[in-house]
């Protein structure tokens, strides 16, 4: 359990012996783009904790974001971690003017709202990053892509694998393949080495699918179960994973990677047992539909490990967070939606 953000920091900043020994095997500074955003600067401390266990101090890990939240960008400096303020939708900015990097972790991304406007999001989830695979094509590139670019499967199918066909419902999904396209690209013409995550759905505590249904038990507030099954994993696993897979990113073809975690979780289950944890009957709406947005990450666990905490554990953990009055994102995953209009 954690008793504040600072304990909950700490466990996501602690680096496994195995994520130690791959990054003490890169070549090349790391530079994450998009590293504001909910996961990066966790991602960014565990990078540079786990490149200090190795005693490769000699790398440096950028922190590329506009960095409207001064206060963390001074949290990670304190963590050895080298901040750069830069606008990466500035049509004006010159990439060049940001790090040389033998490794890239890029998460740029735009989802919400991409319904009303879908430009925006082409912009950022598809052109974007064939501007960053022309400012380093000689790197490792590790790009969070979403299972959204899966159609909705029957529950039963255990999820879509990575040789499954795509079949991206809404123009977020759309843009979100575009861009795997784009780094495919690259990896075919330019021999960048590409690894496209396929992640679906991570969770800290502060946010998430977990969060998003203790939420509404806890406040009597209705669970809609028409989307009545999902995947979730740990961000610290999420996290973990993205950074190995840049040793396996490949030059010639992309290699993709479903991320999740190994539970077709149920939401009405999940919903009771935050009703056994605060002692109340939790309120359901709707009837489970047949199919939902599901990922297999067989390939991933065969690879990377299983992810080291459970998702009862992750639901004991969500419920003590509330209880104890800790802080949630405000920013709900939409999990629910259906038609892909984000």
């Amino acid at each position: 359990m954690f008793t504040d953000e600072a304990a909950l920091e700490e466990r996501l900043a602690t680096p496994s012996p195995a994520l130690v020994a791959d990054l003490g095997a890169l070549e090349g500074d790391l530079l994450v783009l998009g590293a504001g955003g909910k996961m990066g600067p966790s991602l960014c401390r565990l990078a540079r904790r786990a490149l200090d266990a190795a005693d490769r101090t000699d790398v440096t890990v950028y922190a590329v974001s506009r960095w409207s939240d001064k206060a963390a960008a001074e949290e990670l400096e304190a963590a050895g971690v080298r901040t750069v303020a830069f606008d990466l939708m500035d049509p004006a900015a010159d990439l060049t003017g940001l790090p040389d990097a033998g490794n890239v972790v890029f998460m740029v991304g735009a989802k919400f709202g991409s319904a009303g406007a879908p430009s925006h999001a082409w912009a950022v989830n598809a052109a974007m990053p064939d501007r960053v695979a022309r400012r380093w094509p000689g790197a490792r590139i590790a790009a969070f892509s979403t299972g959204n670019v899966y159609p909705l499967v029957p529950v039963s199918s255990g999820g879509c694998t990575e040789t499954d066909p795509v079949g991206p419902v809404g123009e977020y999904a759309m843009s979100c393949l575009g861009r795997e396209r784009i780094f495919d690209h690259a990896a075919l013409t330019r021999g960048t080495k590409v690894a496209n995550i396929r992640l679906n759905y991570a969770v800290d505590l502060r946010y998430g699918v977990l969060a998003d249904i203790a939420y509404r038990v806890r406040a009597g507030e209705p669970v809609d179960v028409t989307t009545g099954h999902a995947n979730v994993v740990w961000q610290g696993y999420a996290n973990e994973v993205a950074l190995r897979s840049l040793l396996h990113a490949t030059d010639g073809e992309a290699f993709t990677l479903n991320l999740t975690g190994p539970e077709t979780a149920s939401v009405r289950r999940i919903a009771q047992w935050f009703g056994e944890e605060f002692d109340e009957e939790p309120v359901l709406a709707g009837q489970e539909a047949p199919t939902a947005l599901l990922s297999d990450a067989s390939r991933c666990h065969a690879l990377f490990g299983y992810p080291d905490v459970a998702l009862r554990t992750l639901v004991a953990w969500q419920a003590d967070w509330l209880r104890r009055g800790l802080p949630l994102s405000g920013k709900p995953t939409k999990f629910q939606v259906r038609d892909g209009r984000f």
